[in-house]
């Protein structure tokens, strides 16, 4: 077999396994997009008008490179409105959004929960 056709072979055998490869990943997975995603999520909001900077998130899957900023994408929002800026003020509304995206820098787990941290407003 001459050089060129070894070649040639082999570029399409790496084409053909990298797409197979990207194929399997990309079966719509949070993991696969390079985001995060989240059934459900809580946000506090203070009586100053500010969403609280951590999130709280439910059933969550996390891709698994480690990124310096995290896109999450929620289903479903359930933000409490405080009264004051402080917890222990009572809760003066709720609100409910969907289909949410926001950023964060990192999470910690514990409890089933994903607790995210350095989300801006958006």
């Amino acid at each position: 077999m001459n050089l060129t056709l070894k070649r040639l072979l082999g570029v399409t055998a790496a084409v053909i396994t990298g797409a197979s490869a990207l194929l399997g990943t990309g079966v719509g997975t949070a993991a696969a997009s390079g985001r995060a995603h989240c059934d459900r999520a809580e946000q506090d909001m203070w009586s100053s008008g500010g969403p609280s900077r951590n999130l709280t998130g439910h059933h969550c899957s996390v891709p698994n490179n480690k990124r310096r900023w995290y896109t999450i994408e929620i289903d479903t929002l359930v933000r409490t409105y405080y009264k004051r800026d402080t917890l222990d003020a009572g809760v003066d509304r709720t609100e409910t959004l969907h289909h949410r995206t926001i950023s964060c820098m990192g999470y910690t787990s514990g409890d089933g929960k994903l607790n995210w941290f350095g989300c801006p407003p958006a």
